[in-house]
């Protein structure tokens, strides 16, 4: 892993932008999660048996929706502590760099295109393999 602020193939501004990124994308899903919240102390006692199953599979929905987000804000987090730590942008498994446009596009990546291939292929063939057996 590498650590030492020089060898970085992101520089201060780069870092800063990621960080800008991530703590936008963080106040997104609290405000969306806020929203949830809301809706789900907003709701009203159902006239029927249909539109309360309809309502009880919406706030399913809802929550687990809440759910991924809480857990998306928990990797944000993780990487703006990879950035004060020096170590975001570097493949957690290689130390290898994740490349620039791997985090522009997904900004809380901990591994380089080739480690995270090899991690979907391994989980592949272990359902393949739990199906076969």
């Amino acid at each position: 892993m590498v650590n030492d602020k020089s060898e970085h193939y992101l520089t201060d501004e780069q870092l800063e932008y990621f960080r800008g990124k991530l703590l936008n994308w963080k106040m997104e899903l609290i405000k969306e999660g806020n929203e949830v919240k809301d809706m789900l102390v907003e709701t009203a006692p159902e006239p029927d048996i249909i539109d309360s199953a309809c309502n009880a599979i919406t706030q399913t929905i809802e929550l687990r929706t809440k759910d991924r987000a809480r857990k998306l804000i928990h990797k944000i987090d993780d990487a703006i502590s990879r950035i004060d730590a020096g170590t975001y942008g570097y493949c957690e498994e290689t130390g290898k760099p994740i490349g620039i446009k791997r985090l522009e596009a997904r900004p809380v990546a901990t591994l380089c295109i080739e480690a995270q291939e090899r991690r979907e292929k391994l989980e592949r063939d272990y359902r393949e393999d739990a199906l076969d057996g």
